[in-house]
């Protein structure tokens, strides 16, 4: 059996996650007590009827003890053979804060003593044994709802459980820097194609796009530099048993060189490892 533990930040995305994950096929329980998981695992797990793909959301709306147990709740599913995985969605405060504002719903931890800034950081601190043993960050600060389906659904659903899966993504940097990256790559130094009028309204996707920046040798340069070192160390994260790497590549927008490069290395690196997925940022 396979367990996907959905947690995160209240107003990050998790009801989101959950619902994308039954739509795969997962039989998803919301809002589990963390002391039940050990059980819930176990019974699902029976040989009269097994179930291949649990996923289970567990949040601050816990009790404090049991979260701080956590590592210990783990440990036993490991014990048992479970194979767990945790997907924790994180957001950015303020961005959190507008979310609850805008709808107007009350923040699961806050009172008529504690403010919705005062519940958002508690909850962080609550929340923290469970990001520390996480496989896999999703940053929904930037993240529209089709976006974080379609990362969720590529991420873990992938053709070949028992290898990595490769996230490229493109960004643009004055929309600030992706923080659930493992490499982040700056492209901002080359050419850039915003600065040709007919090229302007086009994406590094378009025929255009990529012909002027393969005549342009630091274009040519970079590609190749970056795709040797990651081809030195992927394999490093994957004898370390990782999950999941993501790598990104910025530039100014996020609309040209970023996405020229990301679509490159992914196809580059489709011909060796085959959890191979693309999220451009910028592009909604």
């Amino acid at each position: 059996m396979k367990l996907v533990i959905v947690s995160g930040l209240s107003g990050s995305g998790k009801s989101i996650a959950l619902h994308t994950l039954e739509d795969c096929g997962y039989y998803c329980i919301d809002n589990l007590p963390a002391g039940l998981l050990e059980a819930l695992a176990v019974e699902l797990s029976k040989d009269d009827h097994p179930t291949e793909r649990v996923a289970v959301g567990i949040d601050a709306r816990n009790l404090p003890d049991a979260l701080q147990h956590f590592d210990q709740i783990l440990d036993t599913l490991k014990a048992r053979n479970i194979d767990t995985e945790i997907l924790f969605l994180s957001c950015e405060s303020d961005t959190l804060i507008k979310r609850f504002s805008e709808t107007r719903r009350r923040h699961p931890l806050s009172n008529d003593k504690i403010s919705l800034p005062e519940a958002v950081q508690f909850e962080q601190t609550l929340l923290e044994p469970m990001a520390a043993r996480a496989s896999l960050f999703i940053d929904t600060t930037q993240t529209t709802v089709h976006q974080l389906r379609d990362l969720v659904h590529k991420r873990l659903q992938r053709p070949c459980e028992n290898r990595m899966s490769l996230l490229f993504e493109s960004f643009g940097y004055k929309h600030g820097i992706p923080t659930d990256a493992d490499y982040v790559f700056d492209a901002r130094c080359l050419p850039n194609p915003h600065w040709q009028p007919d090229l302007r309204p086009l994406t590094g996707r378009d025929a255009a796009v990529i012909a002027y920046l393969e005549k342009e040798p630091n274009v040519v340069r970079l590609y190749a530099e970056l795709c040797t070192f990651l081809e030195n160390w992927i394999p490093a994260f994957e004898a370390d048993r990782r999950s999941y790497l993501t790598v990104a590549v910025g530039c100014t927008g996020g609309q040209h060189r970023s996405v020229y490069l990301t679509e490159r290395m992914a196809e580059h690196f489709a011909r060796r490892y085959p959890n191979i997925a693309t999220h451009h940022r910028e592009l909604s």
